[in-house]
């Protein structure tokens, strides 16, 4: 996990304080994601690359009768939710933990292996192993959990001229958005035997896709 941490915290180091005041205008879907958790009162929601604490924050609040957890690779994004979240008055309701989304132990880490919802906000699109981390968190769903991811999309219904210098500004940062997501998703889904759906959202700018085990 050093190797992975190490990577994150140089990316972010030098933007944490203008991050979220900067990725309010263009990390777009996040709010239909929170509103599209739903969890029951009294479950468990887990968000896998928290971040700044930001969704985490925004969710324990829409949601009171959830109890949020939240993991991520970066040190620095982690204090920095960590810090977030003690300011908010959330932390009896919100633990965080460094762990790395392709391969974390929920019990060894959060002392907790059941979570009926699970979520990915702009995250897989910064992970090499991405498909490792969409796998793993589909094995930990109960029947009846359901998995929401939300991140940019294949750009397919914006023209080149602002789909090209958006990608070239995207890779400084080391995101990826993925043309394979939305085939790899329904191939994992299907696998298990989960029903999945995926909805392009601002033209192929990004999108939701949630897939659930059955009862």
């Amino acid at each position: 996990m050093s190797d992975a941490s190490n990577r994150m915290d140089r990316i972010y180091h030098w933007q944490i304080g203008l991050y979220d005041v900067t990725r309010r205008y263009y990390l777009l879907g996040r709010e239909a994601l929170i509103e599209a958790l739903a969890p029951p009162s009294g479950t468990n929601v887990l968000e896998i690359g928290c971040g700044t604490g930001r969704n985490l924050v925004k969710a324990a609040r829409r949601w009171p009768g959830a109890s949020f957890y939240g993991i991520d690779v970066s040190h620095v994004m982690l204090g920095k939710a960590q810090d977030a979240i003690d300011r908010s008055g959330l932390k009896n309701r919100v633990q965080l933990s460094l762990a790395d989304a392709t391969a974390f132990d929920a019990q060894a880490h959060l002392a907790e292996d059941h979570f009926q919802r699970i979520y990915f906000s702009y995250t897989l699109s910064m992970i090499p192993e991405w498909r490792q981390a969409l796998e793993r968190a589909a094995a930990m769903l109960p029947p009846g959990g359901t998995l929401l991811v939300t991140d940019f999309g294949a750009f397919e219904g914006l023209p080149s001229y602002l789909s090209r210098p958006l990608l070239s500004w995207l890779s400084l940062f080391s995101v990826t958005p993925n043309h394979e997501f939305d085939s790899v998703f329904k191939e994992i889904a299907a696998a298990r035997g989960f029903e999945s759906r995926f909805v392009s959202l601002y033209r192929g700018y990004s999108f939701l896709a949630t897939m659930r085990r059955p009862e």
